[in-house]
């Protein structure tokens, strides 16, 4: 029996006509529903005499936030409430990052240590921090650690300069004066060299296998160039040291106890994780990789460093980049302590003032989705760069 070509064969039995039709009803019934969710919230707030749209973002907020790193006051807009939450949740979420992968790498390498009792305080870390729910860990740093610290008046202090007290780190504040620019300028042209020359670097042993110190060119170039150029200027930059007066210290930079405790709960929390995450990268390479290395008399370091850590890369940034997703989704649990976050005062504070909860959350949702999605093409950029080739 033969087979009728298809041209010949009805347009309702070929099997990608039907596959489009399916989806374009599948997508016709989410879009209805949308609509119709729409229009059943459009109604109600109509009826409850709730006015829609984003006006309410030019509106006074009226309250004060403890941590800006923008000016702000009580008279400022919730656009500008929302901006505060915004860059104090970066703030956090990238502090966070920067320390849960330090630390996480750091145990997880040491869970794999030859020296036994290393190996056991690395295991005890994770298995200790991993199970411990975060919010726990949260409401611990915040009220057992640093609620407990002592009043600004018997401030536990460094050099009298650094003070440590139940309403948080004081440090010196740096005040540049003129012809700080040339250092600013001159680490700009560090960074920039030391990109080119890490590039140059690779490049040069893709075609001889002779390898550069990228590491030690690169620190020299983005510390020694701003230190020559900073002393050439004559050292333009004073510091203002905080000083007691009355009931709390003025001057220098408050780091608040809610940040302090927030950053901690997440960074360890996230590392124990992350050790997991790098022991087991790092027992996926097998293991005739590690013993050719040491074969050919490469030290226990350059072995780690050139031949297990790249190998054990292709592992561990897939599931690095989640873990980086669930930190910063998790910094919304700041509103537990009170660090002023954008679910704390714009999901919180703003929306029961305005009332205006669809727009509020909407924002939120899709801030949340836009970090997400930056986080995740970034880590995939990276992923992809530093692949292994297979030849």
């Amino acid at each position: 029996m033969s087979i009728p070509p298809a041209s010949h064969v009805p347009l309702w039995r070929r099997p990608a006509f039907r596959a489009l039709i399916i989806q374009a009803l599948l997508l016709a019934g989410v879009l209805a529903l949308i609509a119709m969710m729409v229009t059943n919230a459009l109604t109600n707030l109509e009826a409850r005499g709730i006015t829609t749209g984003f006006a309410f973002l030019n509106e006074r907020a009226g309250f004060s936030i403890p941590q800006s790193l923008i000016e702000y006051s009580g008279d400022s807009s919730y656009a500008r409430t929302f901006i505060v939450g915004l860059l104090n949740t970066l703030l956090v979420s990238a502090m966070g990052i920067v320390a849960a992968t330090i630390i996480g790498f750091a145990v997880g390498i040491a869970r794999l240590s030859p020296n036994w009792l290393l190996a056991r305080l690395a295991s005890a870390f994770v298995e200790i921090f991993r199970n411990i729910p975060l919010l726990v860990q949260i409401l611990f740093w915040y009220f057992a650690v640093l609620q407990a610290l002592p009043s600004p008046r018997q401030s536990l202090s460094l050099m009298e300069a650094v003070f440590l007290n139940v309403r948080g780190l004081v440090v010196p504040a740096p005040v540049p004066e003129t012809g700080f620019g040339l250092t600013l300028a001159a680490l700009a042209v560090a960074v920039v060299a030391s990109i080119a020359f890490a590039i140059y670097a690779r490049r040069m042993q893709e075609r001889t296998g002779r390898a550069l110190p990228v590491y030690w060119c690169g620190a020299a170039m983005i510390i020694g160039l701003p230190l020559l150029a900073f002393a050439f200027s004559g050292a333009p930059l004073s510091w203002e040291i905080p000083e007691l007066k009355g009931f709390n210290f003025r001057g220098g930079i408050t780091v608040i106890p809610e940040l302090m405790a927030l950053w901690l709960a997440l960074s360890i929390y996230t590392a124990s994780f992350i050790a997991e995450i790098v022991r087991s990268g790092i027992q996926s390479v097998p293991s005739g990789q590690v013993e050719a290395s040491r074969a050919i008399g490469l030290s226990p370091n350059i072995t780690l460093r050139k031949v297990v850590i790249p190998q054990a890369m292709r592992v561990i940034v897939p599931q690095l980049t989640s873990q980086y997703l669930n930190l910063i989704k998790n910094s919304s649990l700041a509103t537990a302590i009170g660090y002023p976050d954008l679910v704390a005062v714009f999901a919180g504070t703003s929306l029961n003032q305005t009332g205006q909860a669809i727009e509020i959350i909407a924002i939120t949702m899709a801030v949340y989705l836009t970090i997400s999605l930056v986080v995740s093409a970034f880590m995939n950029f990276y992923n992809a760069r530093t692949l292994i080739k297979e030849r």
